[in-house]
């Protein structure tokens, strides 16, 4: 199958893609649920706020359904899974594993921004405080790390599960760079657009790289295609994060949940605002200023525009999600998974637009 652009390219019938959705969702959220159930200790309500931050229960723990995000990284470890020979219910562990991980990094990330909502409800740190997020982000750390190894009771080898354990560590030491860069900029105004993906190749990429890579890791292909994998995750991740910075100045607030304009409000360093700042010596001026005004973000806007900003930030979307669809196209796996990856890419890019 050859790469096909999303931009023009006419919309892809998702049925696959729905149909494995609906078909895995479920069974992810089950083995999380379990991972969980069977840890707890029982008194005490740490256990309660890992409920109430994956969605699972209020703020008085009684058991509610909100909203629990994509769930886009365990999808995608089992389709990778799939796709490479294996069974997807063979990789349910490391799936809930490669989610939970990316949930105690939002838990740490809401404490380390001072953001008070997430999915349309209070972050967990804004009902309990920061010294018990942090608790509870560390609990989920390693409640994923024993997910992972329930893979042994799925069947597959020890040293398969070892190979899984060190690729997940090795993913969080780039998950904690890319934050500490990300953190590390906020007051800085010469990033240069090098800098920033280094910061997003760990904050966001390295992630979805390694879901890929994990599936196929346990399904145990040969190597080159565990390596195209793990491509399609990373250039699919950039991909993924450009958009949302495009989405975070430009999106519909009604589809992001944020207002118009909202990461140039926080002065966050995203690939435009990044661009744009080497490009205009007015824009790195007027966000130097404290409190920004509606007026000051309107302008900020157009000279982000101007700068020719939100062009390069399409651009580099649409390339590394081509170089997403070439790597995965070179790793020859199922046609029908392949398919469905596609379809996933397509939908990634196509938010907001």
């Amino acid at each position: 199958m050859k790469a096909t652009s999303a931009v023009g390219g006419g919309k892809r019938d998702n049925f696959l893609l729905d149909h494995f959705v609906d078909r895995v969702v479920p069974a992810i959220e089950q083995e999380m649920r379990g991972v969980i159930r069977d840890l707890d200790p029982g008194p005490g309500e740490l256990f309660g706020l890992l409920r109430y931050h994956l969605g699972w229960v209020d703020a008085a723990f009684r058991p509610s359904r909100s909203n629990s995000g994509k769930r886009l990284r365990p999808v995608l470890c089992l389709l990778a899974c799939q796709g490479c020979g294996g069974q997807w219910e063979q990789a349910l562990p490391a799936a809930a594993a490669v989610e939970l991980l990316h949930n105690f990094t939002l838990i740490h990330d809401d404490i380390q921004d001072q953001d008070k909502t997430r999915r349309g409800r209070p972050t967990l740190w804004s009902i309990w405080g920061a010294a018990q997020g942090i608790n509870a982000g560390d609990t989920l750390f390693s409640v994923s790390q024993l997910a992972l190894l329930r893979l042994g009771e799925r069947g597959i080898p020890l040293q398969v599960v070892v190979e899984a354990v060190r690729l997940l560590n090795h993913t969080c030491v780039d998950l904690t760079y890319g934050q500490y860069l990300d953190i590390s900029y906020e007051d800085r105004y010469d990033i240069s657009v090098d800098e920033y993906i280094v910061m997003i190749e760990g904050k966001t990429a390295a992630l979805i790289a390694c879901a890929c890579e994990l599936g196929a890791c346990i399904a145990r292909p040969p190597a080159s295609r565990r390596g195209t994998l793990r491509a399609f995750g990373r250039h699919a991740g950039l991909a993924f994060q450009m958009q949302d910075d495009l989405l975070g100045i430009w999106g519909d607030s009604d589809e992001t949940g944020k207002p118009v304009g909202a990461d140039i409000v926080r002065r966050k360093k995203t690939l435009p605002v990044v661009h744009a700042i080497e490009r205009s010596a007015e824009l790195r001026s007027l966000l130097e200023e404290e409190p920004l005004s509606e007026a000051d973000v309107k302008r900020a806007t157009y000279l982000i525009e101007q700068a020719g900003s939100r062009g390069y930030a399409e651009r580099l979307v649409q390339h590394h999600y081509e170089a997403a669809l070439k790597a995965l196209d070179q790793s020859d796996i199922e046609a029908e998974t392949t398919q469905i990856l596609h379809q996933l890419a397509e939908r990634l890019l196509c938010r907001g637009r």
